[in-house]
């Protein structure tokens, strides 16, 4: 199969941003076979990657599916109680591949890592369909108790390179994460997360309807540069204040910099917290 095949336009992701969607980790009775999800992670790699030409490419020289394939063997002998064995497995994939894949993990279908360089995904995580990790992502644990410690992340979820994701937290359906950034409390629905720590950023453009994963995770606002340029547009108004009660002309200003333009329908471009979560399950 080579990546103009009709076939790939059969395999099933995301009916719609908005749209429904099912329980983040399947229960055993209802989940496919080993060699059902292995052909369909494989297969979803050319409709996210451009480098890749033809499946027998991506069976042979992608260590990210390499080292999913290999987690899929071990988590199975994990959910049979063979735990040395599934944790040796990982230990052998991790050595092969430069993944570290817990086999206690619960990742959903057509899951890809790009690059598959750096990654480490701890033992509680739990992860949707349609998600695709960039090198150098960490889905990392925040305490020494046992029990859920890992994030939770929703399905079309889209992670940059570098980015870490701590604690038992909740990334919503179709979020992205810019790169580097570091998330550390939840995150809603189609969000777009950036920064250390992560912020929520508000888009000026909606996203285009696709029946797509949408990949264009570098196309993010910058809110650090925001407010910057609102502290520089604030200043300039005082300094022309100040000048005007010290009897002084004042320079004009055309108003299409003021600080209002870092607003979005009357929101503000990034909120400094995660305080709105509303409809984010903890």
């Amino acid at each position: 199969m080579k990546r103009d095949d009709p076939g790939l336009h059969a395999i099933p992701l995301l009916d719609t941003e908005d749209g429904p969607v099912a329980d983040v980790a399947a229960s055993p009775s209802t989940a496919p076979g080993w060699w059902r999800l292995l052909k369909e992670d494989v297969a979803c790699v050319l409709t996210r990657d451009p480098a890749a030409r033809n499946l027998f490419e991506v069976w042979t020289i992608y260590p990210g599916v390499q080292a999913v394939a290999l987690y899929r063997l071990a988590h199975a002998l994990w959910r049979r109680g063979a735990r040395y064995g599934a944790r040796l497995l990982s230990f052998i994939a991790r050595w092969l591949t430069n993944v570290d894949i817990h086999p206690g993990a619960r990742i959903g279908r057509r899951f890809f890592i790009d690059h598959g360089a750096c990654v480490v995904i701890g033992e509680t995580a739990e992860i949707g369909d349609d998600v695709t990790l960039y090198h150098g992502v960490t889905l990392g644990g925040t305490t020494w108790q046992p029990g859920k410690r890992h994030p939770t992340l929703g399905h079309g979820v889209v992670v940059g390179a570098g980015a870490k994701i701590l604690g038992p937290i909740t990334v919503g359906h179709g979020a992205r994460v810019a790169a580097n950034s570091v998330v550390i409390d939840n995150v809603p629905d189609a969000a777009t997360v950036v920064g250390i720590p992560g912020r929520i950023v508000i888009r000026r453009e909606p996203r285009q309807a696709s029946d797509r994963i949408d990949l264009q995770h570098h196309l993010i606002p910058d809110p650090v540069g925001k407010a910057i340029g609102c502290l520089l547009d604030r200043i300039a108004e005082l300094e022309s204040e100040v000048k005007l009660l010290k009897g002084q002309a004042a320079p004009t200003h055309t108003g299409d910099d003021a600080c209002h333009s870092c607003e979005v329908d009357g929101h503000p471009c990034a909120q400094p917290t995660f305080a709105s979560r509303s409809g984010v399950s903890s």
